[in-house]
């Protein structure tokens, strides 16, 4: 259970600890002291978005710590060990915000993230808040709260992501089958273009090698010339370059000159023997060969072509050709795609069926047990003329629903013999508040979270009903931890703990604090909340009767 809450410079709270009870705790003030605040903050411990603005003015952060006695809560335990987190005894949330807008968040001294703190804060405290009936108004909260009621949270979200799934594989097989026509176009397009090429079976490195040997046979003859001059240059005795290497290299050895230059010469003489030879190979390798060329033109011709035809350019053809066979590939596995596709949808239908069934059983069975909960509460809160419903009405497609099989919504009537109707058409503002009371007692009674907070839930609520209202909260607190912010002295009354919420100061200065009230104090507070300012014997008296019914 929540065991204390320390608040520094947030919003008008400049330093604030507070020490809870388990039973009913209630906390009371005038309007506009800030008893929400407290609730304000340890929403802040537990996930909730945070403003700068909520920081204390002239200060540069706010902290915030939440302290929780989770001995004998398996649950929480077991979370805090699986996130390798301290799980003896206390369990700390602490939240510091700067004036930056930076924000940081704690679990027993280590640093985690507002997802961490939200899920363990669902473990310990179930929070209701002051425009609960408000939200009781929208169809989805309506659902989820019979969800969360019948214990079916996790059971609804793996219903949707089975139907989730069901709807994109659906999307996928009609967007194959509506482009079949097509993709039967393209790949008779494909079949054909793949066949060109195939034909043509043009090899790696075959295109470069063609146009070097096209260049080559073309200039065979004076390609023949030059070869047959530069061997006759190398071969002359008497002006030839052999020859005149030689005769140099013999001058300077004569003339004994350096070593080193007759070496170079030598060297020339041996490397231009070199070329020589090479020039013979070449020249015995080129001949003069129309019909070699005609087949080199022939080949390239074709080769040119084909590339024209695919507006690519003829190196790209290689490459072209293996992305169109791909693309064939592809479009050839089209049908046995569908085939799968139509398995798969098959397959998550009948799952989708089971799962979806098993949640529509649970809703039944539970929504009847509901009804009659909240039937007997609203006798209690003097509305015995009501009639309390809910509806699952079918949903008219048989294809898979992410919210499941049927439709969830809360009905009323409010005079005897009519036809139950949505909340928002019937219900007045008073009849929504009590009826919104009636159906979080009842859920809050079937929960496990060992604290529960109601924000000021009883609004629009007065008279001897606000009355039943506090023995309904007190009675909820013998099961669990009980927090109830409240403006009803009836309710105020009931409690074991009573907290008061109070400004003190002027301008700047202006701050809330809290304190416990003892006896004595308490009978002032109930006083004053029964006849305002001025307390009179009688309604000292009232207050102190209404606390003695309390006990």
């Amino acid at each position: 259970m929540l065991t204390q809450i320390t608040i520094s410079q947030f919003t008008v709270v400049e330093t604030l600890e507070v020490d809870f009870r388990d039973r009913l705790t209630v906390v009371t003030g005038e309007t506009g002291a800030g008893k929400s605040i407290m609730l304000d903050a340890l929403a802040l411990c537990l996930g909730d978005r945070a403003d700068p603005s909520a920081i204390r003015p002239g200060h540069d952060r706010a902290e915030i710590s939440a302290r929780f006695d989770i001995d004998g809560m398996a649950a929480a335990q077991s979370w805090l060990t699986e996130h390798d987190l301290d799980a003896d005894g206390d369990c700390l949330f602490r939240r510091v915000i700067t004036r930056e807008g930076r924000s940081r968040a704690y679990i027993n001294g280590r640093p985690t993230t507002l997802g961490d703190c939200a899920a363990l804060g669902e473990l310990l405290v179930d929070i209701h808040g002051q425009h609960a009936h408000q939200s009781l108004l929208r169809r989805a909260q309506q659902r989820l709260l019979l969800d969360s009621y019948a214990g079916q949270v996790s059971a609804a979200q793996k219903t949707a992501d089975i139907a989730n799934e069901w709807l994109r594989l659906r999307d996928d097989l009609e967007a194959l089958r509506s482009n079949q026509q097509e993709q039967a176009d393209r790949e008779q397009l494909l079949r054909y273009q793949v066949g060109e090429l195939d034909e043509l079976a043009l090899a790696s490195g075959e295109l470069q090698s063609l146009e070097d040997e096209q260049r080559v046979l073309e200039n065979a003859d004076a390609i023949q010339r030059q070869a047959a001059s530069a061997i006759e240059l190398c071969d002359t005795n008497e002006t030839g370059v052999r020859a005149a290497l030689a005769t140099l290299s013999e001058e300077l050895h004569q003339g004994k000159v350096i070593e080193s230059v007759r070496e170079m010469l030598d060297s020339a003489a041996i490397q231009l023997g070199e070329a020589r030879s090479e020039l013979q190979q070449y020249l015995a390798s080129t001949e003069n060969n129309p019909q070699r060329l005609a087949d080199v033109q022939a080949r390239l011709e074709s080769i040119y072509g084909l590339a024209r035809k695919h507006r690519i350019m003829p190196e790209q053809l290689e490459a072209h050709h293996e992305a169109l066979s791909e693309e064939l590939a592809t479009l050839d596995s089209s049908d046995e795609r569908i085939e799968g596709l139509e398995a798969e949808l098959a397959q998550q239908l009948a799952s989708y069926n089971t799962h979806a069934s098993k949640l529509s059983s649970a809703r039944k069975k539970f929504a009847t047990k509901l009804e009659k909960e909240v039937t007997q509460l609203l006798k209690k809160l003097a509305m015995s003329n009501c009639l309390f419903k809910i509806s699952l009405k079918k949903r008219e497609l048989g294809d898979p629903h992410p919210l499941g099989q049927e439709e969830v919504e809360l009905l009323i009537s409010t005079n005897p013999g009519a036809e139950p109707q949505p909340l928002g058409r019937i219900a007045s503002g008073g009849e929504l508040s009590r009826i919104s009371l009636a159906i979080q007692v009842a859920t809050a009674g079937n929960t496990t979270v060992p604290s529960m907070i109601f924000d000021e839930v009883d609004v629009g609520i007065g008279g001897a009903v606000a009355e039943v209202v506090g023995r309904l909260l007190a009675d909820m607190g013998k099961n669990a931890q009980v927090l109830c912010v409240t403006h009803l002295p009836q309710v105020a009354a009931q409690g074991q703990q009573h907290l008061r919420v109070e400004k003190i100061g002027k301008g700047k200065q202006l701050a809330s604090t809290l304190q416990e009230l003892s006896e004595a104090e308490r009978v002032d507070e109930i006083a004053r909340m029964l006849g305002g300012l001025k307390m009179t014997e009688n309604t000292l008296a009232h207050a102190r009767e209404m606390l003695a019914g309390g006990d």
